[in-house]
């Protein structure tokens, strides 16, 4: 493993990579960009930290392997405004008062996060199960412990509520995103939709089980999230994702490394990308992360237009982009709180086809079209991130030559089949395996196209890209088909060139 970059090395690195930018031919959009309040994350993170926002206290219930019964909440909103308020909905069982404790996540120092509020404690009581729904739809109508009014100072980002039933301190979170609407260098979209389609909660209601297959890949089911999130169901046991998503997993290594080099980073819902196509156009760039594999068609089309009109977009993840989601109202009329999957983002036959997925859709828009490459057989895998084009600007400052591998970092779904993009250069190629020595026919791809206005759309082919950027506290770092190392000082610097590049753009 390479030794992470300085912040001093990172800062040069950034300025070289800026002026290779305009060297290299790439054009500016004049006058279509400001920040406003570019020193925002690092006032922020200066500020005192904890490490209390971790839970130390967890349960799961056997008969549901996912479900914390003792205490369990779910939020009211995916990302709020200042000035506007998000309800807090939690069950205790048995009854118990309990506090919200709400953390701000970012680097703070290495704590990882900074506690900005307590509310309570409050009186709890077991609210009743919801039932099954049409299409299998398990939406919760429990009455809100609290009603909280975001305060203005409240700076956009992910926060956590730990939630902590007095009788036996046992604890989950409630999670939610911060949003603002001013200028920023960076948006960084969490990846809620795919989080909430994988929620198991309360037992096996999953986008993936009809009831027949707990890995099902059809139509006809319906998530929502009107309901708690239970534990991550793959990979390895994480006890921190219960209640808070996939944030913890994928995401959070990323955001940590981006506060703690103080880039100018605001935070959106998959719901932003969605339904706020002119949100967009604050940024110079946009950072899709870890898992991020449900899309609904508005998002496919605003950010494609975005990106015509020179918005800088870096995938960093994986699996992006594959199954298309249709929202709905839930039963209150809670407006896109619900969502089922109607369609592939890929051609027929183009990936290993799960469990009833070729009964869906697969129609235009592929993926490969907006992100250059996208899931494709054997989707799940793992490899190095190996070298292909060492003089691209991407490795600039890196020292990787062509066939030098990142150990690990490719896994544990992929994209592959770049499509026919004018100037799309592959930069990083290689087989993936099952298991060390048994390659399984897979070929991912990492690739750079240019957009019209000399923006560029960059996929790294990996949901695990956050690995070697940085280990926060309550990491746990996956092991499956292949096993990433940690923080790399060459993916710091290549993400360091990426962000330095869309930096560029005035």
């Amino acid at each position: 493993m390479a030794n992470p970059l300085s912040r001093r090395d990172i800062l040069k690195t950034a300025l070289s990579a800026g002026a290779g930018a305009v060297l290299s031919g790439c054009s500016t959009v004049p006058g279509r960009f400001t920040a406003a309040k570019p020193d925002r994350i690092s006032r922020e993170n200066a500020q005192e930290g904890t490490r209390d926002w971790m839970l130390t206290t967890t349960r799961i219930d056997p008969p549901t392997r996912y479900r914390c019964p003792w205490i369990e909440g779910y939020c009211s909103r995916q990302s709020v405004r200042a000035g506007e308020s998000v309800r807090f909905h939690v069950s205790t069982r048995p009854a118990s008062s309990f506090r919200i404790d709400l953390y701000r996540m970012g680097w703070y120092r290495g704590m990882g996060g900074r506690l900005v509020k307590r509310l309570g404690p409050f009186h709890g009581i077991a609210q009743p199960d919801p039932v099954v729904g049409n299409k299998r739809l398990r939406d919760c109508d429990w009455p809100a412990a609290v009603e909280l009014v975001i305060p203005a100072d409240w700076v956009s980002g992910v926060y956590l509520g730990k939630l902590t039933a007095d009788l036996g301190g046992l604890q989950s979170y409630v999670v939610f995103v911060v949003r603002d609407d001013r200028k920023a260098d960076f948006l960084f979209q969490v990846s809620d939709n795919t989080w909430q389609a994988y929620n198991r909660w309360p037992d096996n209601f999953a986008l993936y089980d009809n009831g027949k297959d707990s890995w099902y890949w059809g139509g006809g089911v319906q998530v929502g999230f009107n309901r708690p999130y239970g534990k991550y169901c793959q990979i390895f046991d994480a006890p921190l994702s219960t209640g808070s998503g996939e944030f913890l997993l994928w995401e959070f290594p990323t955001a940590f490394w981006l506060e703690q080099q103080g880039y100018d980073v605001t935070y959106i819902s998959n719901h932003d990308t969605h339904a706020d196509a002119a949100g967009l156009g604050r940024a110079r760039g946009m950072l899709s992360v870890g898992h991020d594999e449900y899309w609904s068609l508005d998002m496919f089309q605003n950010v494609q237009r975005a990106v015509a009109k020179g918005l800088n977009v870096a995938f960093l993840s994986g699996n992006t982009c594959c199954g298309r989601i249709l929202h709905s109202p839930d039963a209150r009329g809670g407006r896109d709180r619900v969502f089922e999957r109607v369609g592939v983002y890929g051609p027929p036959g183009g990936t290993r086809e799960f469990v009833a997925m070729e009964s869906l859709p697969h129609v235009r828009p592929y993926a490969n079209e907006l992100v250059g490459a996208h899931s494709t057989g054997w989707v799940t895998g793992g490899a190095d991130w190996t070298c292909a084009k060492p003089n691209h600007w991407v490795f600039a400052g890196t020292g990787m030559k062509t066939g030098e591998g990142i150990p690990g970092l490719v896994g544990w779904e992929w994209h592959g089949d770049p499509a026919p993009l004018p100037g799309l250069e592959i930069v990083a190629t290689g087989p993936t395996q099952d298991a060390p020595g048994k390659p399984n026919g897979g070929i991912y791809t990492a690739t750079v196209y240019p957009g019209p206005r000399g923006n560029f759309v960059f996929n790294a082919s990996t949901i695990w890209w956050g690995d070697g950027l940085s280990e926060p506290p309550g990491y746990v770092r996956p092991r499956v088909y292949t096993k990433p190392e940690g923080p790399d000082s060459r993916v710091q610097r290549i993400t360091t060139n990426l962000l330095a590049r869309m930096k560029a753009a005035t």
